[in-house]
C-alpha cells in the first residue's frame, strides 16, 4: 500500500462503497420513513451480491499485490522463510484486506443460507466491525515509520476509521436509526477520499511541502523534512487539508440528502396518490355493480307482480 497506486486504488473502492451506501440509505428512508431499517450491505438490481463481490475481489487483488506482485522476488519471505523487516508493512496491509475478504465472504454466505435468521444480520455487522477494528489496530501500531508527514496523514485517518467502526457497531443496537447509517456511509466515503489525497500528496514530487523531499528507505519512498520548522509546517498543511476535506464531505453528504430525499419523497407521494385513485376506482366499480344488481332485482320483482 506504500505507493501512489496502493493508496488511490483502495481509496476509490472505499469512496464507491460509501456513496453506494449513502444513496441507498437516503432512498430507503425517503420512501419508507416509518419502516426504515439500516442494512450492512445493499443488493444490486441485476446481481444481488455485486457489492460483496467487488469487496472480495478488491481484497484478493490487494493481498496478491502486497505479498506476491509488489515484492521484487514476488514473494515476501526470506530464503529461510522468515519475514524480513522491510516486508512487515506488506503483511499488515494484507491482513487488513484479509478481514474485509472474510466479511464479504460470510455476508454472502449468511444471505444465501437464510437471510431471515435472527442472527444473520448482527453477525454480518460484527464481521464488518472486525474488519474496521483490524484496520484501526494495524494503522495505529504500524511497523513503518509514521512519525513524519506520512504519520500525520495516518494519524488523522484513524479518526475516520474509528467513526466507521463505532457506527457499524451501533447498527446492531440501532438498526432503525437513519443518522447512524448516514454517518457510517459518509465516514466510509471520507476514508476513500483521504486515501486518494494521501496517495497523491505523499508520492507526487510537485506536491511535497517546501523544505521536505521524497527519500528511498528500506525499499519504499518516505517523505522527510530538512528541519523541524519544515516538518511542523508540513504537518499543519496536512491538518488544514483534513479540515477542508471534512467540510467538503459534510456539505456533499447533506446536499446529496437534499437532492435524493426530494426526488424520492415526490415519488413516494405520487405512488400514494396513484394507489388512492386506484382504490377510489375500485370503490366506484363496486358501487356501480351494487346499483346494477339492485336495479336488476327491482326489475325482476316488477315482472313477478305483473304476472
Amino acid at each position: 500500500m506504500g505507493t501512489l497506486v496502493g493508496h488511490v486504488a483502495p481509496g476509490f473502492g472505499f469512496l464507491l462503497i460509501g456513496l453506494w451506501h449513502l444513496y441507498n440509505h437516503i432512498k430507503l428512508y425517503s420512501l419508507h420513513p416509518k419502516g426504515y431499517r439500516s442494512l450492512p450491505w445493499f443488493p444490486a438490481p441485476k446481481l444481488r451480491h455485486l457489492e460483496l463481490i467487488l469487496i472480495a475481489g478488491g481484497s484478493c487483488a490487494s493481498i496478491a499485490m502486497e505479498l506476491f506482485i509488489g515484492p521484487q522476488r514476488h514473494q515476501p519471505l526470506d530464503p529461510d522463510f522468515t519475514i524480513p523487516s522491510n516486508h512487515l508493512h506488506n503483511f499488515e496491509h494484507a491482513s487488513i484486506s484479509l478481514t474485509f475478504l472474510l466479511y464479504a465472504t460470510f455476508a454472502a454466505a449468511f444471505d444465501r443460507a437464510n437471510p431471515a435468521r435472527p442472527a444473520a444480520e448482527p453477525l454480518t455487522i460484527l464481521a464488518a466491525s472486525a474488519a474496521f477494528a483490524q484496520q484501526l489496530f494495524l494503522f495505529h501500531l504500524h511497523s513503518a515509520d509514521h512519525m513524519g508527514v506520512e504519520g500525520q496523514y495516518h494519524w488523522l485517518l484513524q479518526f475516520v476509521i474509528a467513526l466507521s467502526l463505532a457506527t457499524t457497531l451501533m447498527g446492531i443496537s440501532h438498526p432503525r436509526s437513519f443518522v447512524v447509517g448516514f454517518l457510517r456511509s459518509s465516514s466510509i466515503a471520507f476514508q476513500g477520499i483521504w486515501f486518494i489525497i494521501m496517495g497523491y500528496a505523499l508520492w507526487t514530487p510537485s506536491l511535497i511541502p517546501k523544505g521536505c523531499f521524497i527519500n528511498p528507505e528500506d525499499g519504499h519512498m518516505v517523505v522527510r523534512c530538512r528541519s523541524q520548522e519544515a516538518l511542523h509546517r508540513a504537518k499543519s498543511l496536512v491538518n488544514i487539508e483534513f479540515s477542508w476535506i471534512l467540510a467538503a464531505v459534510v456539505a456533499g453528504s447533506l446536499l446529496f440528502y437534499l437532492i435524493l430525499s426530494r426526488r424520492y419523497a415526490e415519488e413516494a407521494e405520487y405512488d400514494s396518490v396513484v394507489k388512492l385513485v386506484d382504490d377510489d376506482v375500485e370503490d366506484l366499480d363496486v358501487e356501480a355493480d351494487t346499483r346494477s344488481f339492485m336495479s336488476l332485482g327491482k326489475a325482476m320483482r316488477s315482472i313477478d307482480l305483473e304476472r
